[in-house]
């Protein structure tokens, strides 16, 4: 009988990437706006962990490179294209199952103040 294990939980840096590229493709420096923009400014990635984090993203196929670019005449022909791919997409809806069960976890034992209105 074989039994398939859940998907290991993502790190957040791989996990915010992932949610970046959710609805499109981007270069580096649009990851890094998309996840501060996404986090509302509390998460801000520098370009070590954004690079280091898309190389084992992509050797594990999370991520791969992009062919195309937004607009050639008007982008730098050096930027890298990434985008999500099927197993990175599974990935990012593991996650957020995984967090949905903790949110619904906090609200039935009444962890969020009441300020939040939940």
């Amino acid at each position: 009988m074989t039994t398939t294990s859940p998907a290991p939980p993502l790190t957040p840096a791989v996990f915010h990437i992932l949610l970046a590229l959710s609805n499109g493709e981007r270069h580096g420096y649009g990851i890094m706006k998309q996840v501060e923009a996404d986090s509302q400014g509390k998460v801000s990635m520098g370009a070590g962990t954004l690079y280091g984090s898309l190389k084992r993203m992509l050797d594990s196929g999370l991520v791969k490179e992009s062919d195309k670019r937004v607009d050639p005449e008007m982008d730098d022909e050096r930027r890298i294209y990434y985008q999500i791919t099927g197993v990175g997409a599974k990935a990012l809806a593991a996650e957020l199952e995984r967090y949905k069960r903790i949110v619904k976890l906090a609200q039935e034992r009444k962890l969020f103040p009441k300020t939040y209105g939940i």
